[in-house]
């Protein structure tokens, strides 16, 4: 990309309207699953009893559907963001480019 061009980037109004936006919502979906991981830790370290009650008097814990929750919602807050992005993120990028070309 020369030089020219990204200063065009740089300087258009969208262009700082779409790093505000991925910037708030990459840092707020990492807030939340930040947030759960270090909840999970801080049970593991405060309450291991409580972790480990068995929920159907067999193997199966407490603290595992919780395990697995996290990870889970890691997966789903990854199609957020993507879902996000494609939605709005790249339609932002197109109208960029767009303005650019002309």
């Amino acid at each position: 990309m020369s030089a020219d061009l990204y200063e065009q980037v740089k300087q258009n109004p969208k262009f700082h309207q779409l790093v505000k936006q991925r910037s708030r919502w990459a840092w707020g979906l990492s807030s939340i699953i930040l947030i759960m991981y270090f909840s999970f830790i801080l049970l593991i370290a405060f309450f291991p009893a409580w972790l480990g009650q068995s929920l159907t008097g067999g193997v199966i814990t407490i603290g595992i559907p919780i395990g697995v929750l996290i990870i889970v919602m890691a997966f789903v807050l990854t199609g957020v963001y993507v879902h996000k992005a494609n939605k709005d993120f790249d339609r932002i990028n197109e109208e960029i480019i767009s303005e650019i070309k002309q």
